[in-house]
């Protein structure tokens, strides 16, 4: 198998996704946003956007450009432009939510803020997909896994256009759009090719690949994953056809959103049978914490999925709505990220510290450089907030989300800690510990697409991991 290579930036991209996690829980834990605000409320779209692309989607960006090219076996294509690609997504999002700021009264500038960070947010997506494009087609012919991720980073492309021309509109610059419905009828298909496509269907092919490789698990065949990519990416082509159909003035309405997901949902349980199949037919018995963590996540998942749909058809409101979404980005692709960030962050430290030291004195394990059972009750923390916020939107109580979202605030701050000591090498004696040069940067590692001696890709299943 190929060397294992190290990603400069992906550190970088980790640090400002959990920075923007952080500052979406404080804004809800002050009661800015649903349920305090209506759905379609600026305050609103500001807590939305910082998790959606503030928190998911950069998180997403840093493991793929750690992921992608041992997915394939191919260097990152043009790794230099991972930098510029994160700095436009952190100013475009800035001034997205300026933008929507500005919308809500808070403050007093030009709503031309919201195209502007829009171009931005188009151009740091447009960078990213020219490089994880790039590196996937390098490899031929295209392995199943990898169609995942390019199917997502087409939804991530429909997604960001059809952003873009959210802000024309609300910026009062959309007359070239003529009398189209896209807001508010396009919303709903633009939401689920961005959380179904772009952030859902890649968690799905990259979550395969790396629970296979964490818990020595048999590959699943083909002809039991294959009906999962079909399932989603034929839901999402509804998704897509959903927000043509806007753009071209048709109404959509409800069946076609319940339709969607339906299929989704055909998606969502051959996959659910593959995650449960490998964690049984696993050859590392004792679950990391990482693999522990993300059973919750998928019982997110399926309750999300499950009532979606139901809610929808039967006009069960804002509420219902709102709480079953929130299963679905905080319960599983939230908590999800977070335990394999863990597991990530743990290894790449490993693989950057003590890989080119193998052969001149002992190593820890990975599990070594995580400090449990401390790490597990920050997610005990997190996940009980999680579900406690679905209760409370459910049940329209604003003051019980914010109480919810303070457990998760806790949570999250206590697992940024953890991971921050990892990357410190905290959990390491200090003789143990490699001379100071030689020890991981908190942000990046010593040089991109460093390659260190002695690991394969396959070793994140190796003994020593």
């Amino acid at each position: 198998m190929p060397m294992a290579s190290l990603s400069r930036w992906t550190m970088s991209y980790f640090a400002a996704a959990l920075a923007f996690l952080l500052a979406a829980e404080a804004l809800a834990v002050a009661g800015i946003g649903y349920p305090a605000a209506g759905l379609a409320e600026p305050a609103t779209l500001v807590l939305v956007h910082l998790v959606a692309i503030g928190w998911l989607s950069l998180a997403m960006a840093g493991a793929l450009l750690q992921f992608v090219p041992v997915l394939v076996s191919r260097p990152l294509a043009f790794p230099r432009i991972a930098l510029p690609a994160l700095l436009a997504l952190i100013i475009g999002l800035i001034l997205l939510c300026a933008g929507f700021a500005t919308l809500a009264g808070w403050i007093e500038a030009s709503l031309d803020l919201l195209p502007l960070g829009a171009a931005f947010l188009l151009s740091g997506f447009s960078l990213l997909g020219l490089m994880l494009g790039a590196t996937l087609l390098s490899a031929r012919p295209i392995v199943l896994f990898a169609r995942f991720v390019l199917t997502g980073l087409i939804c991530l492309a429909a997604t960001a256009l059809s952003g873009t021309a959210f802000t024309t509109l609300l910026s009062g610059r959309g007359d070239w759009l003529g009398t189209v419905t896209l807001l508010p009828d396009g919303l709903p298909f633009h939401a689920l090719l961005g959380l179904g496509g772009w952030l859902g269907l890649i968690a799905i092919g990259v979550s395969y690949r790396l629970f296979i490789m964490f818990m020595m698990a048999p590959e699943p065949p083909a002809r039991r994953v294959r009906p999962v990519l079909l399932f989603a990416s034929l839901g999402l082509a509804l998704a897509f056809a959903g927000l043509m159909a806007s753009f071209a003035g048709i109404e959509t309405g409800a069946g076609w959103i319940a339709a969607t997901l339906v299929v989704l949902i055909m998606a969502g349980l051959c996959y659910g049978r593959d995650i449960h199949a490998l964690y049984h037919a696993r050859r590392r018995k004792a679950l990391e914490i990482n693999m522990r963590a993300s059973i919750p996540a998928f019982v997110a998942l399926g309750l999300g999925l499950a009532g979606l749909p139901v809610a929808i058809v039967a006009h069960a409101g804002d509420g219902s709505i709102a709480a079953l979404v929130f299963l679905i980005a905080f319960g599983w692709l939230g908590g999800l990220t977070l335990a394999q960030l863990v597991k990530i962050v743990s290894f790449v430290t490993w693989l950057e510290t003590y890989a080119p030291r193998l052969g001149r004195g002992p190593a820890p394990r990975v599990g070594d450089l995580v400090a449990m059972p401390r790490t597990g009750w920050w997610f005990l923390l997190y996940y009980g907030g999680v579900v406690l916020g679905a209760a409370a939107l459910a049940i329209a109580a604003p003051t019980s989300f914010r109480l919810a979202m303070t457990l998760c605030l806790a949570g999250t701050a206590g697992l940024v800690a953890e991971l921050v000591r990892i990357r410190r090498l905290s959990q390491i004696k200090a003789a143990d510990r490699p001379p100071a040069h030689e020890r991981p940067r908190l942000l990046a590692a010593r040089a991109e697409e460093r390659k260190p001696n002695h690991v394969e890709t396959g070793s994140i299943a190796h003994p020593r991991a």
